[in-house]
């Protein structure tokens, strides 16, 4: 029997670009769906269901608020032991406030996308970059998938 400790396992990670439209923001959130069940979150799991809101919700953040035209906004997903971390990258770097306020007025439509990322998320904040800004929530992952 070995003493060693066991390495830990490698992240799975993926990560691309998409149109900064409705149609690239409803893709983002469906091929984030289908990575993590491929990664063994199960679909209609509280986990997966989790990670699809936050997906939609920064995505069509991306869309809507972090448009410049000609350029895309990219997803990534990084799943270690304990974490799951969605970031969305748009090349707009002022734009909406990006503050969870409180709720809205219950006349609006819009407005609670970051309300929601904060009350589903660990954690979640607001990075620069080069060319833009990037939006990354972290959601608990309580058992390892296999």
């Amino acid at each position: 029997m070995s003493t060693q400790a066991r390495p830990a396992a490698a992240p799975r990670t993926f990560a691309q670009r998409f149109s900064a439209t409705p149609r690239g923001a409803r893709l983002a959130r469906r091929l984030a769906r289908y990575h993590l069940d491929g990664w063994g979150i199960a679909y209609d799991t509280e986990l997966s269901d989790a990670a699809e809101a936050i997906v939609a919700e920064l995505a069509a953040n991306a869309v809507t608020h972090g448009l410049v035209p000609g350029l895309d906004f990219e997803l990534g997903l990084t799943l270690r032991a304990d974490t799951l971390r969605i970031e969305v990258a748009d090349a707009r770097a002022e734009g909406a406030p990006l503050v969870a306020r409180d709720a809205p007025s219950p006349e609006r439509e819009t407005g609670r996308g970051l309300t929601i990322v904060a009350a589903l998320a660990v954690e979640w904040g607001v990075v620069g970059r080069k060319a833009g800004k990037t939006v990354w929530a972290e959601l608990a992952v309580l058992s390892q998938p296999h």
